[in-house]
């Protein structure tokens, strides 16, 4: 007989400043959905996760409109690398690096996360 984990307690965690914050719960994040976590210092994260189960964090300010949205935006990929496109302007940022797909001087802050 296998037994699978438990995994309703899981939890989302960023790393800040060399320490781990929890920000949410794992079954929060849903596939091709974002979700916005409040950090410490006022902030915002958009948090994602892949249908492989790939997490992803970045921050949540739309650096051309100004606005924290990108949590809303809709996920995809290109060229096989992970991004969300922006629900204001529309211009993507890769999910892994946090480059803008659209303007090469772009880049917004990505954050390591994994679950616990």
């Amino acid at each position: 007989m296998t037994l699978a984990p438990e995994t309703t307690d899981l939890k989302v965690e960023l790393q800040l400043n060399g320490d781990w914050l929890a920000v949410c719960e794992l079954a929060r994040l849903l596939p091709g959905r974002g979700v916005a976590a409040l950090l410490p210092d006022g902030r915002q994260a958009a948090l994602f996760r892949d249908r492989a189960g790939n997490l992803y964090a970045i921050d949540n300010r739309d650096p051309f409109g100004g606005a924290a949205v990108l949590s809303r935006g809709l996920t995809g990929t290109h060229q096989g690398r992970p991004f969300v496109a922006s629900p204001l302007l529309k211009q993507r940022f890769d999910l892994e690096t946090g480059q803008c797909l659209d303007d090469e001087s772009v880049r917004i802050t990505t954050y390591e996360v994994r679950a616990r």
